[in-house]
């Protein structure tokens, strides 16, 4: 927090370090129109409405008198400024027009003008803004100044008066005052209102002597046409006259270079909102400074660009969570190095053909458009690059957070890789929370209670989740850059939520594996004790009864080892049903072909029932629609029903697995077709062609339209996956039911 200014520093010194007075402003990420009084924006005075406890009787009504007076001070220094603006535009208009700018004003009147009205506008916003102060003082000094040189002109122009050494010497006085307030004040203080630290306070103090003495030197200056006659002239200092203003004005320079580099030191040290504010007025002063720098004919321009440094000050200070300052650089450096290196190119090339092959200079330009536009692209992401390094170190740069996110990748488990991937996208993004929902389930790294944006996760064209990100950190970075991250950090987010429905999907196999694994031995210890072992246990005491008749009643005994015998034929059929169960026989006789042909013969009889009681519907429909048309309505005769198989491709040598899911698929199928589709006509083709294609199609009455899968349809289709397959169910285009299950060929169990 700034404290007022003393005696013994021309700048504002460090602020206090006390707990109950917080050194850094509230950070401005909070939304606009706070209603919490204690909140204060950057570059405001100390005195504030949280410090009024602490405050005496005399400060409190210094506070009351800035609030009060302050913007009305503001105003009438803009006024005053204009008023003098006025003032020399006829002044101007009576001497000759400047042969170094066609304009018909000079950079000081646009400096006078604008600096006073933007600042103009700080103080009626905030009075115990110091900045604006500053922009209003250095716009009156300006305006001052050029008035004053002006009439000193005119004076001269019209035979001379003794006012004219005078007025140069207000003029230097107050363009010195002027150069001190926006060339060394402004940028030491610039956004916060404060300096860094006492270290500061050091080029603030050199460039006051240097303009002290620069002024003094103009007090005692030899006399001049320009000038005037000076009675306080000192003729012993003329010869050093011009020397010594030259070395003063070299160091007045070398104390500007270091008040705005406490700006570079700012910047390195702040957080991004700050950056932005001070890349406002550099973004400004740059425009001002180019046109400078280029020179003749071309430097008279940066007149015209004056009005933006106030202008980016005013907008920094107040409105600075509306723009996105480092956008429009990152976007406009970017594009410079494009347009320096394509022209460099073409330069090159084309003193390359002039000097090593004259004749072929026409070919020049094309070879260097080629190039450009070969490597356009390369050149772009290397730019971008750098300027997201330069704005916002590496934590921002979307290529190294992606390099960071490949290495954590490649150390991490699958199970953990989504977690790590949030982390780094949270950290590049300066979010609160980031969370990603994956099949029901979310990981969430951070805090994500409000969504501020949701982007869906795609894998190679299939869906995988939905990624929803909290709102901004105390760090916010603009939306072109958050735009930058996310299309290069969402593929590995994508990537990672496919491996966690991949590992969920495994896991879930898994346990129907073993779940379908405790059930065929839950079922075989059942039928194994309550079937097979109580016909043993009977047989056993059959045997013994009939040992025990055998001598006293051979007939009896006889009888008994009968009943022995059916018991036996019964244990055979139990044997026979639980090694059904565990592999169909059929399969290890018939092979997978021939085992689907035999379920075909089994269902016949049941699809000629169905075909019956359609074809019986059927006709009593006829019949109620043509009962005066004289046929036998009631003698229909049902149609014959028929299945047929198709076999495509040699089926020998299928793993064990994939040929029993086959064979349930197609069994399970023609179960459906028996009960529920009253079909005419079944269709069942196998075809091995890289993988297994089983279908079964009928011709019956399809899927009702509101259906729930049942225990037969979910059956299918966990044989199918069991096995790595995909299995599914839908109505024909002509009406009937389509099961399509494709099954890995070459699937190999696991263990």
């Amino acid at each position: 927090m700034p404290v007022p200014q003393t005696k013994e520093c021309p700048v504002v010194p460090e602020p206090s370090r006390d707990r109950s007075h917080p050194a850094n402003p509230v950070d401005p990420v909070d939304p606009v129109g706070s209603a919490d009084p204690g909140l204060r924006e950057p570059g405001e005075f100390p005195y504030d409405d949280d410090l009024a406890g602490d405050a005496s009787g005399d400060e409190h009504g210094r506070r009351d008198l800035v609030r009060a007076l302050g913007p009305a001070v503001g105003v009438a220094i803009a006024a005053a400024s204009i008023c003098l603006e006025i003032a020399d535009i006829w002044v101007t208009a009576q001497i000759p027009p400047a042969d170094y700018t066609p304009l018909p004003f000079a950079p000081e009147d646009m400096a006078g003008t604008a600096f006073p009205v933007f600042g103009a506008l700080l103080v009626m916003s905030r009075p115990r803004l110091l900045l604006g102060w500053l922009l209003c003082l250095g716009g009156l000094g300006s305006a001052a100044n050029i008035l004053a040189a002006n009439v000193a002109a005119l004076l001269v122009l019209h035979g001379g008066h003794p006012l004219v050494h005078p007025l140069w010497i207000f003029a230097d006085g107050v363009w010195n005052l002027t150069t001190y307030a926006l060339g060394i004040l402004l940028p030491l203080l610039y956004p916060t209102g404060r300096i860094l630290s006492k270290r500061w306070c050091v080029p603030g103090a050199f460039a006051a002597c240097a303009l002290a003495l620069d002024w003094l030197c103009s007090v005692v200056a030899p006399s001049g046409t320009r000038t005037g006659d000076n009675p306080l002239e000192v003729a012993a200092f003329a010869p050093y006259y011009a020397g010594t203003r030259q070395v003063l004005h070299a160091a007045v320079a070398v104390g500007m270079a270091l008040a705005f580099s406490s700006l570079v030191v700012r910047f390195h040290r702040a957080g991004p909102v700050e950056r932005r504010q001070i890349l406002w007025p550099l973004v400004a002063i740059a425009g001002l400074v180019v046109p400078w720098v280029i020179g003749y004919p071309v430097w008279w321009v940066a007149s015209l660009t004056i009005p933006f440094v106030p202008a980016a000050i005013a907008v920094a200070v107040l409105r600075y969570r509306l723009y996105g300052i480092d956008t429009l650089i990152s976007r406009a450096i970017v594009g410079a190095g494009l347009v320096g290196v394509v022209v460099g190119v073409y330069v090159l090339a084309g003193a390359a053909s002039s000097l090593v092959l004259s004749e072929v200079d026409r070919f020049a330009g094309l070879a260097a458009a080629l190039f450009a536009g070969a490597f356009f692209q390369p050149i772009r992401r290397g730019l971008q690059r750098l300027v997201d390094r330069a704005l916002y170190g590496s934590r921002g740069d979307p290529t190294a957070l992606a390099a960071a996110l490949r290495r954590r990748l490649q150390h991490a488990d699958p199970a953990h890789a989504l977690l790590a991937s949030l982390e780094v996208l949270r950290e590049g993004l300066s979010v609160t929370g980031i969370r990603v929902e994956v099949d029901g389930a979310a990981t969430t790294s951070g805090e994500a209670e409000r969504v501020a944006r949701e982007i869906p996760l795609v894998w190679h064209g299939e869906p995988v989740g939905v990624m929803l990100i909290g709102p901004p950190g105390r760090r916010r970075f603009p939306a072109a850059h958050d735009e930058r991250v996310i299309s290069v950090l969402t593929p590995y987010v994508a990537d990672a939520a496919h491996t966690v429905l991949l590992t969920r999907a495994l896991q879930r196999s898994r346990e129907r594996i073993l779940t379908a694994r405790e059930e065929e031995r839950r079922r075989l210890r059942r039928d194994l004790h309550d079937g097979l072992g109580q016909t043993l246990s009977s047989m056993a005491m059959t045997l013994s009864m009939a040992r025990v008749s055998l001598e006293r009643s051979p007939r009896t005994a006889d009888e008994l080892l009968g009943q022995l015998r059916g018991c036996m034929d019964d244990v055979s059929a139990d044997v026979r049903e639980l090694v059904y169960g565990l592999r169909p026989p059929a399969l290890d006789d018939l092979g997978l072909a021939g085992a689907v042909r035999a379920l075909a013969e089994e269902a016949r009889p049941g699809l000629l029932a169905g075909a019956a009681v359609a074809g019986d519907a059927e006709a009593s429909a006829e019949a109620g629609a043509g009962a005066d048309a004289g046929a036998g309505a009631g003698a229909s005769v049902p149609p014959a029903a028929a299945v047929d198989v198709d076999v495509r491709g040699d089926l020998d040598g299928l793993p064990a697995a994939v040929e029993v899911a086959a064979y349930r698929i197609v069994q399970e199928a023609l179960t459906n077709v028996r009960k529920h589709a009253r079909a005419r006509r079944v269709r069942v083709s196998l075809r091995r062609d890289g993988e297994l294609r089983v279908v079964v199609a009928d011709d019956g009455v399809g899927l009702p339209a509101s259906r729930r899968p049942g225990v037969g349809l979910v059956s299918m289709a966990e044989r199918a996956a069991e096995v790595g397959g995909t299995c599914a169910v839908a109505s024909g285009r002509d009406g009937g039911t389509t099961v399509v299950a494709r099954l890995p060929a070459g699937w190999r169990d696991a263990g």
